[in-house]
């Protein structure tokens, strides 16, 4: 039973997320309604959108229920965070989804009282990605300043802060060219592959629905967004051994091993070191890494300096998408 003493109306936030169609991989968050509206525009609604995704009031240890297309229900328990995930393993599940491998499930509340508001119906969407067996390759993606212009290598990280809090998501731009590259990417040789697309980044899952809605916006192809648990100042539980962004990468290969990935990344935070490591570790499912240059002149040399010694796969510093475009197309990667 689901018991609120607050009147703000109640909602579940599904992520979408990956699995195969044998394993239910699904992840989300239940939490108060607080007024966040993305459509909304100008500096003011900007900051009060920033401000309220992460005055958040999450629901601990409430009783979910998601519901498959063909009628089966799993239950789980949210945690003292509000978050919920569902493991299992479930046969035939690339049979229930759509041409683009996405399978489509809902999630509600089990129990709650009548005097709780529901933001809508008690019936939230979830999807979770399920590569086709003709995939050609999958790509994993950075996104600050990989697809979306962020300024993760400004001084004191400003420009961070500032188009984080004060630009609505319909002014925020993506780097030229990238949305056009991604689909060329996505569809593949033949032009209609459904090859997957997987975005990381450190942002806190606070920021998950605006940066869905920037993917959507500018274009880019759908794919899981995977992003990491806000820690605060005074948080006591252990730093995890591994960046987030290699942990994440990680799990996706170990997914899909027979599936080889492009890996694109940024030279402005750690993503050579990150990507690198990876690619020696499975150099038989990385095709090629490509580093968008950031404008940072000592990042950039130190970069290009690492990239001199690396031979085992092709690793490539690109100015413009369409070199990454010039060279994805040599090496068979898109038509």
């Amino acid at each position: 039973m689901f018991f609120s003493k607050k009147q703000d109306p109640i909602q579940i936030d599904g992520y979408q997320s990956y699995g195969t169609k044998n394993h239910l991989y699904l992840i989300g968050r239940a939490l108060e309604h607080e007024g966040v509206d993305l459509k909304k525009k100008g500096v003011l609604a900007a900051f009060k959108n920033a401000y309220k995704q992460f005055a958040t009031d999450e629901l601990p240890h409430t009783k979910l229920k998601v519901t498959l297309p063909d009628g089966a229900i799993f239950y789980t328990t949210t945690d003292a965070e509000g978050y919920f995930k569902i493991d299992e393993q479930v046969h035939g599940l690339d049979k229930m989804t759509n041409s683009e491998g996405w399978l489509q499930l809902t999630v509600s509340f089990d129990d709650v009282q009548k005097d709780v508001v529901l933001m809508g119906e008690n019936k939230f969407a979830v999807e979770m990605l399920i590569p086709s067996e003709n995939a050609s390759y999958g790509v994993i993606s950075d996104i600050d300043d990989t697809i979306l212009h962020t300024g993760v290598a400004s001084l004191l990280k400003w420009r961070v802060i500032v188009n984080t809090l004060f630009k609505d998501v319909g002014r925020r731009t993506s780097l030229e060219g990238a949305p056009s590259l991604y689909q060329k990417l996505h569809r593949g040789t033949s032009g209609a592959d459904a090859n997957p697309m997987f975005y990381v980044s450190n942002s806190p899952w606070n920021l998950y629905n605006y940066l869905e809605s920037f993917v959507r916006n500018q274009n880019f192809p759908k794919g899981p967004i995977l992003l990491r648990d806000f820690r605060g100042p005074f948080e006591k539980t252990p730093k995890p051994e591994k960046p987030h962004k290699q942990h994440e990468i990680r799990n996706i290969l170990n997914t899909y091993p027979d599936l080889k990935f492009v890996l694109i990344g940024d030279s402005g935070e750690h993503d050579v070191d990150i990507y690198l490591e990876v690619a020696k570790e499975y150099p038989e499912q990385i095709l090629a890494v490509y580093l968008r240059s950031v404008k940072h002149k000592k990042k950039v040399m130190r970069v290009k300096s690492v990239l001199a010694q690396y031979e085992t796969t092709p690793a490539v510093l690109v100015e413009k998408s369409s070199f990454a475009e010039e060279h994805a197309r040599s090496i068979g990667l898109i038509a």
